[in-house]
């Protein structure tokens, strides 16, 4: 890993926390598209290295089956989930903070341009 991928990984991975801590989202919708967009991995190499990261609470199994066909980045999902951590944390500091009327239009607009852009771009 250079620099850069180092930098943008920490920035999804607090990009990442920050949305679970504030929507209760993170790894699929977040840390998912980063991995494609950012640093151009399939979809399924995003999808092992990023239960890879939230593999003690959830997707052990699936975890495991990404690994064993090699469509897992170990590194990236270390450095992801320890800056997903400090994200989470901030994410639900500001969160509890905001009204929830504005928390669901939040959500609500970051879902639809995320799918968009997952449709429409390549």
């Amino acid at each position: 890993m250079d620099i850069s991928e180092i930098v943008i990984l920490i920035l999804t991975g607090i990009v990442a926390g920050i949305a679970a801590g504030f929507f209760g989202i993170g790894g699929g919708v977040v840390v998912i598209p980063m991995l494609i967009y950012f640093f151009g991995m399939t979809q399924h190499e995003a999808q092992g290295t990023s239960l890879a990261f939230l593999l003690a609470p959830i997707g052990i199994l699936a975890f495991i089956n990404y690994y064993k066909a090699g469509h897992v980045n170990l590194n990236y999902a270390v450095v992801l989930a320890i800056t997903f951590i400090v994200g989470s944390y901030l994410g639900s500091k500001w969160a509890i903070k905001i009204p929830t009327d504005i928390m669901k239009k939040s959500f609500a607009v970051l879902i639809i341009l995320l799918g968009i852009k997952m449709l429409f771009g390549k």
